[in-house]
């Protein structure tokens, strides 16, 4: 899964995983993607979770899915519904049950983010494999809040030439060490496996 041209993974039932991908982040060029594998059996809240944590979001923002034209959501009395189901209550085999299916994952609504997730594969679980995980990816992440697509291409400018003016302070943006070429895929594996978050119907704060 991805911005503009990214795989994921997830897994079906208790004996079988999908491979998916986050095709493509809409918006960005060259593209930032993602190739996780997941049970299928995972509640949509977690594998919203497992999203965000491969392309390396830090998931303070809300998401939704849009699986043509029916959208699946955080449901909370703290904001207003958008007329989304309760995430909660499906699995991933229940909105992406073949291999070909496809949804849309958006993150952050004011900046933007659109995430085109797509299943390459559905296979056999591999007894020695931990589930969720990362297989493969291709380029760093935006920092969240950079200000969507427009907000990050201007970041990119910005920092590829130290001779531009900076009057939006982009440059702050860019997290220590932060290159848009980086993409580990050992730490984006590990990032899947951290706890839910309270936000997301988990535990950890």
């Amino acid at each position: 899964f991805g911005l503009p041209g990214n795989p994921v993974g997830s897994l079906v039932c208790f004996e079988l995983f999908v491979r998916a991908a986050v095709r493509k982040m809409r918006g960005v060029e060259p593209p930032i993607w993602r190739r996780v594998v997941v049970p299928s059996n995972m509640p949509l809240h977690e594998f919203a979770w497992a999203l965000i944590r491969a392309m390396g979001w830090n998931g303070c923002h809300l998401h939704m899915y849009d699986v043509a034209g029916t959208k699946y959501g955080s449901i909370s009395p703290d904001w207003e519904s958008l007329g989304e189901l309760d995430e909660e209550s499906f699995r991933i085999d229940d909105v992406l049950p073949a291999v070909g299916s496809e949804l849309r994952f958006d993150y952050d609504f004011g900046d933007g983010w659109e995430h085109d997730v797509v299943v390459e594969a559905i296979e056999p679980v591999d007894p020695a494999a931990t589930y969720p995980s990362c297989v493969d990816g291709a380029r760093a992440c935006p920092p969240d809040d950079v200000g969507g697509p427009h907000g990050y291409q201007e970041m990119l400018d910005v920092l590829a030439d130290p001779r531009l003016e900076d009057p939006n302070q982009v440059r702050a943006w860019a997290r220590d060490g932060w290159a848009a070429d980086r993409f580990d895929v050992a730490e984006a594996g590990t990032a899947m496996q951290e706890p839910l978050p309270r936000s997301l119907g988990g535990t950890a704060p």
